[in-house]
């Protein structure tokens, strides 16, 4: 059935969001504290693990870092983009909406859980391949593995930054979704190159996601998002 990894998906988050939210009354606020840097730990190496994989490559004479202009241009056209377009706002907007709607209106950390959450499990090249995948060979083994870890991540993220990580599953259902839908059009455009810069340069993003949960100063990470659209363009330059 086409389409089945994006609803498993979408499914493991919700029922992680619901049981973090049941264990996490086992949690005071300095659990819950400690839980939250925890989290932030994790994600920043996961996000480390993609970059550098992307960012070295093993010579005769050792490592050597490669595409560090890459980097720099796509990072910063992407947030220049982002900016002008103020996705941040539109995506708090939303989750702002989702909050009043959903009878979590007194839920203060309900849209920044909400950003967080959605922002770690969407971006990334799983996503897209696991959907590309589903959607051309009805193959939803990729979507499977990244439910299991979309599970562990959003149950441990939701006791630490509250209920709003389980509705990141309406931008999975989405983003995967559409990719799913419409991936015979999609997938002649996305090359092996085009997806190592998906997955590196969302590993960067990742790696921003996790600072935000370290840091009282956040990063705009949404707002970052348009990089990733430059690192698949540039797959295509005649470099």
């Amino acid at each position: 059935m086409i389409g089945l990894g994006t609803l498993i998906n979408t499914a493991s988050i919700v029922a992680a969001g619901i049981a973090g939210h049941f264990s996490g009354k086992l949690f005071g606020a300095e659990k819950q504290q400690a839980l939250t840097t925890a989290c932030g730990i994790c994600v920043v190496f996961i996000g480390i693990s993609g970059a550098m994989t992307g960012m070295l490559r093993v010579t005769e004479n050792g490592l050597e870092a490669v595409k560090s202009m890459f980097v720099v241009l796509c990072i910063a056209a992407g947030t220049v983009a982002g900016e002008l377009l103020d996705i941040e706002r539109h995506f708090g907007r939303f989750g702002e909406w989702l909050r009043n709607k959903s009878g979590n209106a007194k839920d203060t950390r309900f849209v920044d859980a909400f950003v967080t959450a959605s922002l770690t499990v969407c971006i990334g090249a799983m996503a897209v391949v696991g959907a590309l995948e589903d959607g051309i060979r009805g193959d939803y083994s990729m979507l499977a593995v990244k439910s299991v870890l979309d599970f562990i991540i959003i149950a441990v993220m939701t006791p630490a930054l509250g209920k709003g990580c389980a509705f990141s599953a309406i931008p999975i259902l989405v983003f995967e979704g559409l990719i799913t839908l419409f991936a015979r059009l999609i997938a002649p455009v996305l090359s092996a190159p085009a997806v190592q810069n998906i997955s590196f340069v969302g590993s960067i993003l990742i790696f921003c996601v996790g600072l935000n949960l370290l840091r009282e100063k956040k990063i705009r990470v949404a707002n970052m998002l348009p990089s990733v659209v430059f690192a698949v363009a540039a797959a295509y330059l005649p470099l």
